[in-house]
């Protein structure tokens, strides 16, 4: 015990002033934030006279940003970070607390990371098309490891082996069951489903599991206390999902039939939550992040690889247009629908995936959000309270006594320009300072 006190008396003090503040949920009076250890301690009260004084110079002090669909890497951990994206929730891909352990151990500067193993699809299906063939280790992999430290490097390679080892086919219930079981065990902190028969992805007759395999594996992860979120793309297999009794959309359906307010309600009674990736959809049908990348605070922080990848898309389903989503997303939002911040940018730059970029992209989600018609308040809602509420990160999304210290300090004002986002002074993750 007095091992324990010394070591909090040790931990440093520090407060962050003048500054205004978005807490996760609205702007608040109080004008600045103690910080001790990897938590905050207060919000306005007396500053300990210990304390180390940051002036925020009247900029405006937020959450850590929280990027709800991604599908990382040790690098793209690390371009979050330089972004205040302070959290990523993976969404297929190698980081449950398993692959933490093998990845991460004795690596800093990368923002958290929660993930879903390895998604539930059939033999062949989604996201296979996306992939190159064989097991060899893809060139763009290749081209990756060559920037990186020889530690960095060798946790990506186990990440590799790990993420290639047998993995269960899913063509039955009874194999469904077992996947769910597979992915906790490795410490899957949620599980996801592939509804995507390939036409938006331009890849149309993509295999898909029956209502039954899928059903199952539903059940069967809540059996185990676990969410389950669906990658659906169209109106079609988002009702399938709903059916289902998933707890989340991971993207927005990209069409807008007839039947659009019926299935709006359908969602919104069950109580799931979307996560659009509107950015994602204005890749698929063709638009590349080209104002994105050329903006100097992104152009700055991003290799020339990643600016490439912005510059480019995705162009699946180029007969599709925007006004489409920013109509589908609003109407979710009225009916009362939680909307997350995701963007489903891929782990490496990959030039096929185009217009996605680590950290970047959740800045461009959330002025896309406003461009459908959002408040800024509620986009930036959306990127930091909304997720950690949806996915039970109490410890973070919001800016209060006992929260993580996980902070990003902005010039500006985003709440009247939701752009200021990206006008970064400062990113603290767990009470350290680590850009300024």
């Amino acid at each position: 015990m007095e091992k324990v006190a010394q070591h909090a008396a040790l931990e440093p003090v520090t407060a962050i002033t003048n500054v205004r503040i978005f807490d996760g949920n609205q702007m608040i009076a109080p004008r600045h934030v103690v910080m001790k250890g990897e938590s905050i301690i207060s919000v306005g009260g007396d500053i300990p006279a210990d304390a180390t004084i940051i002036d925020g110079e009247n900029a405006t002090l937020m959450p850590g940003l929280i990027d709800a669909h991604v599908h990382t890497s040790i690098g793209g951990l690390r371009d979050a970070l330089k972004f205040g994206v302070t959290t990523e929730l993976e969404m297929n891909g190698d980081f449950t607390k398993r692959g933490r352990e093998i990845q991460l151990k004795n690596v800093n500067g990368v923002a958290d990371v929660r993930s879903a193993g390895t998604a539930i699809t059939a033999p062949g299906g989604h996201p296979d098309e996306l992939l190159p063939d064989g097991d060899e280790i893809p060139e763009f992999v290749l081209k990756e490891l060559e920037k990186l430290s020889e530690e960095d490097r060798e946790a990506m390679l186990a990440a590799y082996a790990h993420n290639h080892e047998e993995i269960p086919q899913v063509t039955t219930v009874e194999e469904a069951i077992k996947h769910v079981h597979t992915q906790v065990e490795n410490g899957a902190d949620y599980i996801k489903i592939m509804i995507e028969e390939g036409t938006v992805m331009g890849a149309p007759g993509l295999p898909v599991l029956s209502d039954e395999i899928l059903k199952t594996a539903v059940t069967e992860a809540h059996k185990l206390n676990k969410l389950v979120i669906a990658h659906v793309l169209t109106a079609r297999s988002s009702q399938e999902a709903i059916d289902f009794g998933v707890d989340g959309l991971g993207h927005l359906f990209i069409d807008r039939p007839a039947y659009t307010s019926a299935l709006v309600n359908s969602i919104a009674s069950s109580g799931a939550f979307v996560t659009p990736c509107l950015v994602l959809n204005s890749s698929i049908i063709g638009n590349p992040a080209s104002e994105l990348a050329n903006d100097p605070r992104v152009h700055s922080k991003l290799s020339p690889d990643w600016i490439d990848i912005l510059n480019s898309s995705f162009n699946t389903f180029p007969q599709g247009n925007m006004e489409n989503s920013f109509q589908n997303v609003m109407d979710l939002h009225r009916a009362g629908v939680d909307i997350l911040v995701g963007t489903d940018v891929a782990p490496v730059p990959i030039p096929s995936l185009g217009g996605l970029a680590h950290g970047a992209s959740v800045h461009h989600e959330m002025q896309l959000l406003v461009k459908a018609g959002f408040t800024p308040i509620e986009a930036l809602q959306s990127a930091t309270s909304k997720p950690a509420r949806c996915f039970g990160l109490v410890d973070r999304g919001r800016i209060a006594e006992g929260a993580r210290a996980d902070l990003i300090l902005v010039n500006g004002d985003p709440i009247t320009n939701i752009s200021d986002t990206l006008s970064i002074k400062a990113v603290w993750f767990k009470g350290v300072q680590i850009l300024n």
